[in-house]
């Protein structure tokens, strides 16, 4: 039975999970997680971190008897298994495949079709908890899978999580949690720069207002995550707008699929799809707050710092 692993995808969040997967996966002549990515730094960075790296999608997955995706979206997944040297070709039959991102649930239903077919175990796992999560190993992660395929990640998944929630036994069912999560999460930050641009525009100063409302019942933890990074100016990317554009299309679709209004989500979606129309798309998505600052010519990170702080 193989034994190794392979790591697809290590970005902001995967370089952090493979790093843990790694560390605390060493057999004799070093870790037995292979890890790739389209970056070439992206993988020095990961042998760094204790990993073995890989020159192809085939490489990482030759062997493996688990295979890891943290990918950005579907179509990168399938192009990972399905497409010209992906990773389908070289698995071992009888692995199990994670697929930890965020996609909509009727794909992750049909990839477990297609992938059982093909002789495979498949995990629908959704990860929440952000870049800090990921590299601390605390994220969230919500799957759902057969017995078998989750007895096989779960020890895995252990290594960069702190809660782990089984969801169902069929895949989809992950996705369809984190689609739920996806919106209260792209509403909170839209709602946070909202309310810190209104509070700039009638002369509070920001850093202060941000005080206030981490110290009251309207904190959230993506208030106090994404609301300082506004108030510093640091948009540096650790989940991209284009992220949020993504994710809350996804809410929007499966609404539209259950004929249920979203107009909260609606409207966050038109805020990040404008940050990205305005050339944010790649930067952290507490930029959105940018688009607030353009309408009301102000600046959040500008005005901060000017009440007193105690």
């Amino acid at each position: 039975m193989a034994t190794g692993i392979g790591f697809i995808g290590l970005g902001a969040m995967g370089a952090g999970m493979a790093a843990n997967l790694a560390r605390t996966n060493q057999v004799e002549g070093g870790s037995n997680v292979t890890g790739y990515d389209v970056v070439p730094a992206a993988i020095e960075q990961f042998v760094a971190a204790g990993g073995r790296g890989a020159a192809s999608v085939a490489e990482a997955a030759d062997g493996a008897g688990l295979l890891i995706l943290m990918v950005a979206t579907d179509a990168q997944a399938d192009a990972v298994l399905f497409g010209e040297g992906g990773a389908l070709a070289v698995l071992p039959a009888g692995s199990t495949i994670v697929l930890h991102a965020t996609v909509p649930p009727a794909y992750a239903e049909g990839l477990g079709r297609r992938l059982a077919a093909a002789g495979f175990g498949f995990v629908d796992a959704p990860v929440t908890g952000g870049k800090g999560g990921a590299e601390s190993g605390t994220l969230t992660i919500m799957a759902s899978g057969s017995d078998a395929a989750f007895a096989a990640a779960e020890p895995s998944m252990a290594r960069y999580s702190a809660r782990m929630f089984r969801v169902g036994t069929e895949p989809g069912k992950g996705s369809t949690m984190k689609m739920a999560h996806q919106l209260l999460a792209g509403v909170h930050i839209a709602a946070a720069a909202e309310a810190l641009a209104l509070a700039t525009r009638a002369g509070v100063d920001p850093a202060q207002f941000f005080d206030v409302v981490t110290g009251g019942a309207a904190r959230s933890w993506m208030f106090e995550n994404r609301g300082a990074r506004m108030v510093k100016g640091d948009f540096t990317p650790t989940s991209a707008v284009e992220i949020f554009v993504k994710d809350l299309g996804i809410v929007l679709d499966g609404g539209r699929n259950l004929r249920f209004p979203l107009p909260i989500a609606a409207a966050a979606h038109q805020q990040f799809l404008a940050a990205a129309a305005a050339g944010h798309g790649r930067i952290d998505d507490s930029a959105v707050v940018k688009v607030y600052e353009m309408l009301a010519g102000i600046s959040v990170a500008g005005a901060a710092g000017k009440g007193s702080r105690k």
